[in-house]
């Protein structure tokens, strides 16, 4: 699966291990990820493209705010967990 913007991505490596991010940027073998909270949007983290796992969700960054970043990364997770149950 590719690696865009508005991309969902888990992070495999790092602090962050297992938050969910969105994809906010790219740059050759490294990523920008925000979660609204640790990471903002107008602050993304650069993290190795190794360092995260794609999931098939992905969300519309025009006009998003951290507040409903975190909202709406908080619904897909548990969404994630109904499903799995």
């Amino acid at each position: 699966m590719d690696i865009i913007v508005g991309r969902v991505v888990i992070s495999s490596a790092g602090h962050d291990s297992g938050r969910r991010m969105v994809v906010t940027g790219a740059d050759g073998g490294f990523v920008f990820v925000a979660d609204g909270k640790e990471r903002r949007l107008d602050s993304p983290k650069k993290k190795n493209i190794k360092h995260v796992r794609t999931t098939s969700d992905s969300v519309e960054l025009e006009g998003m705010t951290d507040k409903r970043l975190r909202q709406t990364l908080r619904a897909l997770s548990r969404d994630t967990l109904q499903e799995s149950e």
